[in-house]
C-alpha cells in the first residue's frame, strides 16, 4: 500500500489526475490472483485508498492535514460478469460497492455485442449505479483471436462476426472484418449516446487509428 501510495504522490505531482484502480490479474503460472503481503486483495480498498488521498488522509499517521489530491477513479465493469464472480448479479453488486466507495466512473470489459452493453447499463441503473460507463472495445485483427479472446477474458462473440472471420483466408483479411465490426460497434454506440469510446489497442494503435478515423 505504501509502494501504492508512493506511486499515487508522483502521479499527483506530474499533474496526472485520472486513475482506473484495477485490482490485477494472476501473476503467470498461477491459478488465481494472490495479493501482496502489503498489498490490496480488492480493487475495492484501493478504490478506498485513492479517496482517501482525495481527502488529504495518508497512511503515515503522524501526517494530519496532508495535501488533497485530485484524482478522477475509474473502475472495471463486466457486461459478461467477472469470471471469478459467481453469477452476474453478486459482479454487479461487487461493482457497485466500488462506486459507492467513490469511483467515478467505469470502463467496461471488452465485448463484441453491443446489446451486451446496453443490457448492463440498465442492470447497473436498476442497481443504483448512476456513473458513466464507458464501453471498451477491442477489434479482432488475428484468426487465432477468436480462441483466445473468449479463453482469455470470457466474453462471447456474435455468430455473424465468427463466420465472417472464419471464412477469411488471412490474418489480414480477418482484421478488415475486425474493422468494420468495430467500426460498426462505435457507430451504433456514438448514436446511442455513450459517455465516449474506450479502445483496448493490445499495442497495434494503427488499427485502432484507421477505427477512429473511421468513427469521427
Amino acid at each position: 500500500m505504501e509502494e501504492t501510495e508512493n506511486a499515487l504522490i508522483d502521479l499527483n505531482f506530474l499533474g496526472i489526475n485520472n486513475v482506473l484502480a484495477l485490482r490485477g490479474d494472476a501473476r503467470q503460472f498461477e491459478e488465481k490472483f494472490i495479493p501482496h503481503e502489503y498489498g490490496h486483495k480488492y480493487a475495492v480498498d484501493l478504490v478506498r485508498q485513492v479517496v482517501g488521498m482525495n481527502e488529504g488522509r495518508y497512511l503515515d499517521a503522524n501526517i494530519t492535514k496532508g495535501e488533497k489530491t485530485d484524482f478522477c477513479i475509474g473502475v472495471a465493469g463486466y457486461p459478461e460478469k467477472h469470471f471469478e464472480a459467481p453469477n452476474f448479479d453478486t459482479d454487479l453488486q461487487f461493482t457497485k460497492m466500488k462506486v459507492d466507495a467513490g469511483a467515478h466512473y467505469i470502463v467496461t470489459q471488452m465485448f463484441f455485442d453491443n446489446r451486451k452493453y446496453f443490457e448492463y447499463v440498465d442492470a447497473c441503473r436498476k442497481t443504483g449505479i448512476d456513473v458513466p460507463i464507458v464501453p471498451g472495445l477491442k477489434p479482432l485483427t488475428k484468426q487465432y483471436q477468436l480462441n483466445s479472446i473468449p479463453r482469455k477474458f470470457f466474453v462471447n462473440m456474435p455468430n455473424d462476426l465468427v463466420s465472417e472471420a472464419m471464412k477469411a483466408g488471412t490474418d489480414e483479411a480477418v482484421r478488415e472484418v475486425g474493422i468494420e465490426w468495430c467500426i460498426q460497434q462505435s457507430k451504433e454506440l456514438k448514436a446511442a449516446g455513450v459517455p465516449c469510446l474506450h479502445y483496448y489497442t493490445m499495442g497495434d494503435a494503427d488499427t485502432v487509428r484507421r477505427i477512429a478515423e473511421a468513427v469521427a
